[in-house]
């Protein structure tokens, strides 16, 4: 009810994602929610669903739109399984909601949705700290993000060369202590992780997107059908990758007991940041990593940060 309560409008798709739930009990929950007099009306057709009407008065928010910000954004970046009071989550997150505007709740949500925080270590627990030391472009890049997700950004790989693009953005993430973005390029037709610190100047792009949100997901998941990297994992590398992943890739257990798993990626080989990225990360999974098949680029960079040293421990 405090979910239904925190928005104005949603549909059964939603309700079924958001708890894991089948849709016909999630209309026999909606129903029983209705008979006990919760105010809701419903719209059939395309963009329909049900709309919550205004029923209370939300209590008045004791905190600015930035400092709460501040504290839902910390709230979900300590998404660890060591943490106690784990099974209060989901309530502590529609109570933070509960207290915004209405503006504020749809910025929140969006947030919720977009951030992640994978790598949470904790043995580390200082790894994914907010601090003023993260990048200047990061708190821009958030508010633009939580209102459109289609921007322009500069992308300064090295300095004096900016590069323009007109990018979708999927997630903003944090990987080995360094904040980035994964982007579809409209310009180069593919999907891309960028770090925040060379981005320059965010906005939200003025032109038309080529492809919808819906068209964008598809392309990566028939991307990943092709994929040019595909990767066996034992017990080691599975705790690993739920440790520490790139958003988008998921990881198929397969053997007895599901000691084993695979996953497979579709990487640009001309994109050495995105090689050099790869190659660190697939060192950190450990000595178990089997590849079924990997890019020539990728193997060459692989073997020499191993035979030099360069890898994460």
């Amino acid at each position: 009810m405090r979910y239904i309560n925190n928005r104005a409008h949603f549909t059964i798709a939603e309700i079924q994602r958001e708890f894991k739930i089948s849709r016909a009990t999630a209309i026999r929950d909606i129903n029983e929610i209705q008979a006990m007099g919760f105010p809701l009306t419903t719209e059939l057709g395309r963009g329909g669903g049900y709309f919550v009407l205004q029923n209370q008065y939300l209590p008045a928010v004791r905190f600015t739109p930035e400092e709460l910000k501040a504290i839902f954004i910390s709230f979900i970046a300590s998404k660890n399984s060591q943490l106690p009071y784990l099974q209060n989550r989901r309530s502590i997150t529609e109570k933070l909601i509960g207290i915004a505007s209405q503006t504020q709740q749809d910025e929140l949500i969006e947030l919720n949705h977009m951030l992640l925080f994978e790598n949470t270590n904790p043995a580390n627990p200082n790894l994914l700290e907010l601090d003023d030391a993260a990048p200047a472009e990061l708190n821009q890049l958030i508010s633009l993000a939580v209102r459109d997700r289609h921007l322009r950004l500069t992308y300064e790989l090295n300095p004096g060369w900016p590069q323009l693009m007109d990018v979708f953005l999927l997630h903003i993430f944090n990987s080995n202590a360094q904040w980035r973005v994964e982007v579809y390029d409209f310009d180069t037709d593919e999907f891309r992780y960028l770090p925040v610190e060379m981005l320059r100047d965010s906005a939200i792009s003025e032109q038309e997107m080529k492809w919808s949100e819906q068209e964008i997901l598809s392309k990566k998941r028939l991307g990943a059908r092709d994929a040019n990297l595909v990767v066996k994992l034992d017990m080691t590398g599975i705790q690993r990758f739920k440790r520490m992943h790139p958003p988008g890739i998921i990881l198929s257990l397969t053997g007895m007991f599901q000691s084993s798993g695979i996953f497979n990626v579709q990487l640009d080989v001309t994109d050495a940041e995105t090689l050099a990225y790869y190659a660190d990360w697939l060192l950190f999974l450990g000595k178990g990593v089997e590849f079924e098949r990997i890019p020539e680029e990728l193997r060459v960079i692989l073997q020499e940060r191993f035979h030099k040293g360069k890898f994460l421990v």
